[in-house]
């Protein structure tokens, strides 16, 4: 995997992959990433390039590095100090689950004045269609609207990492979500990339993200194939 001089410090770069990696499973709890040659010859850089990246988790608490016995995760989820929450696919890896996402489309989009996408974001936008793979099964379909221009986007930044980090990169700053949940018809192209029969009825969520001005600058549309994997939630003790 190559990583680019422009898009910031190498080592950071492989951090985040690496962290990826962690969250989603890849990498499982309690066992050893591939050692430092491998992960030299991987992404095509120095060994000390790959031992700072390596030092950002640990001091981040996600790895532990032992002498001769290699460097292994001991954390898979988030550590976030603001929010006792956890995301929904950081709780199945937690529970033992592998999840992989994958891009299968970018383009742009020309918007309809009557459609509720040009009142989000005017004449056009970027459309990102992705499947999560849990345990080697397709499990979820997401479709993103985002107002970028397709300059801006670069399929292997947003294959590498979270979305929301890609739109980070981008000077979109997410500061509030509103998701609403619905029992619905798949749509064909969906039911086919999850493997199910045509008008299964499955959970979707519509998600829209605002910046701290109240604009939405993200809408997406996710179906949940919850035959295979409830959508849960956790609630911490202050919550009513």
């Amino acid at each position: 995997m190559n990583v680019k001089r422009k898009k910031g410090p190498l080592y950071l770069q492989i951090k985040e992959i690496l962290k990826d990696r962690i969250l989603h499973g890849v990498y499982s709890i309690h066992t050893n990433i591939p050692s430092e040659p491998q992960l030299e010859e991987e992404f095509n850089v120095s060994k000390i390039t790959i031992r700072n990246a390596i030092k950002e988790l640990v001091q981040e608490g996600y790895l532990e590095k032992k002498s001769g016995k290699g460097t292994r995760v001991i954390a898979n989820v988030s550590i976030a100090k603001l929010s006792k929450g956890k995301r929904f696919t950081e709780l199945l890896v937690e529970d033992g689950h592998h999840i992989t996402k994958k891009i299968l489309s970018i383009k742009r989009l020309e918007l309809v004045q009557d459609s509720e996408l040009y009142s989000l974001f005017g004449d056009h936008c970027i459309q990102i269609e992705r499947l999560y793979i849990l345990d080697n099964e397709p499990y979820i379909h997401f479709t993103h609207y985002i107002l970028l221009d397709m300059s801006e986007v670069e399929v292997e930044d947003v294959n590498i990492g979270s979305l929301y980090r890609f739109l980070e990169e981008k000077n979109i700053r997410l500061e509030s979500f509103r998701d609403e949940f619905a029992v619905s018809i798949a749509p064909s192209h969906v039911s086919e990339r999850l493997n199910l029969e045509k008008d299964t009825a499955v959970l979707k969520r519509i998600r829209r993200s605002s910046d701290d001005e109240g604009n939405v600058v993200e809408y997406s549309e996710g179906y949940y194939n919850t035959t295979k994997q409830n959508y849960i939630v956790t609630y911490n003790d202050s919550m009513q």
